[in-house]
């Protein structure tokens, strides 16, 4: 069974963990402009919800890709990027209808979450359980069923 992240807006503090710790596991600095996974703030930051590539079934940003620098990992489910074939061509980035792979004016070559090989580093240093990484089942019906049994918009305990 695969597994994928799973983001909690309502537990996210915008404390930045996850982007520091994933700029760091990714490119051994800590700087968010690096990281894959972004804090978008809305309502003058009185909100905040994590947002990174969700490794879609269909990865339009694959399909896209004029060089086959993108591949699906079979062990992780995480759709990879292989910095080595990557052209910079940006084709991807125009074909992800989310915005999660970013372009790097420094590498000249794009960059996106490759779940860190099966151990997201966001997932581990988040300190409010906002980002989890957990089977991909339960990210999707499951999830909501659970949720619409609760009665709260919240999955049930137990």
């Amino acid at each position: 069974m695969h597994k994928a992240l799973l983001i909690d807006p309502e537990k996210c503090t915008s404390c930045l963990q996850c982007e520091m710790a994933c700029s760091f596991e990714q490119e051994g600095i800590f700087n968010p402009a690096k990281s894959r996974i972004k804090i978008f703030e809305f309502e003058h930051g009185r909100r905040a919800v994590p947002y990174t590539c969700t490794q879609c079934a269909e990865a339009w940003c694959l399909h896209a890709c004029p060089v086959e620098a993108l591949t699906r990992n079979a062990e992780t489910n995480a759709v990879e990027l292989n910095p080595q074939t990557c052209v910079g061509c940006k084709v991807c980035t125009i074909a992800c209808p989310f915005g999660t792979i970013n372009y790097d004016r420094d590498t000249h070559k794009v960059f996106k979450c490759n779940l860190c090989g099966g151990d997201p580093a966001c997932a581990k240093a988040c300190p409010t359980d906002a980002i989890t990484y957990v089977e991909d089942n339960w990210t999707g019906y499951e999830r909501m069923k659970a949720s619409a049994v609760a009665g709260h918009g919240r999955p049930a305990a137990g």
